[in-house]
């Protein structure tokens, strides 16, 4: 975390890759997780997919209800252009942090609109503005549309 706050992300890869591949115990679950996280936040900024990938498949197999593991999934295949697939980890994203993360409930709509999902695109909208009502972009970007796909 140190050499990401100093802008030294080589060195952070360096020092997380050497924890990614320690053997996994629970007493440090904590601090894999979120070594596996900020090394696939590293690797999805490089655009280096797979490998994100797998450290996220690692960190699911060790803790299901990992939100931003699932959000980083979402981000990967909205990236790849699989809206139906990002739209699912987005799904168990928005889930998990119990339909209360506005941003994580944009992407889903998003993913939703662009999967022709318009029903469960507006559903979403309605659930993010009752908690956020200024909520920015939402309503033009999404529900708009949304509705508007439906009319057609």
């Amino acid at each position: 975390v140190a050499f990401m706050l100093l802008k030294q992300a080589p060195k952070a890869r360096n020092q997380l890759k050497r924890i990614s591949k320690m053997a996994w115990n629970p007493l440090d679950a904590e601090e894999f997780e979120k070594a596996w996280l900020l090394l696939a936040d590293i690797y999805i900024m490089s655009s280096k997919f797979d490998l994100a990938q797998d450290l996220l498949k690692k960190c699911l197999q060790h803790n299901q209800s990992c939100f931003k593991a699932w959000e980083y999934q979402g981000y990967i295949h909205e990236k790849e252009s699989s809206y139906k697939d990002a739209a699912l980890n987005y799904e168990k994203a928005w889930q998990i942090s119990n339909f209360t993360n506005p941003t994580i409930g944009f992407k889903l709509a998003f993913n939703y609109l662009k999967a022709k999902r318009f029903v469960d695109a507006i559903e979403v909208c309605h659930k993010v503005l009752q908690a956020h009502p200024q909520y920015p972009k939402i309503r033009k970007d999404i529900l708009e549309k949304a509705r508007a796909n439906i009319r057609v």
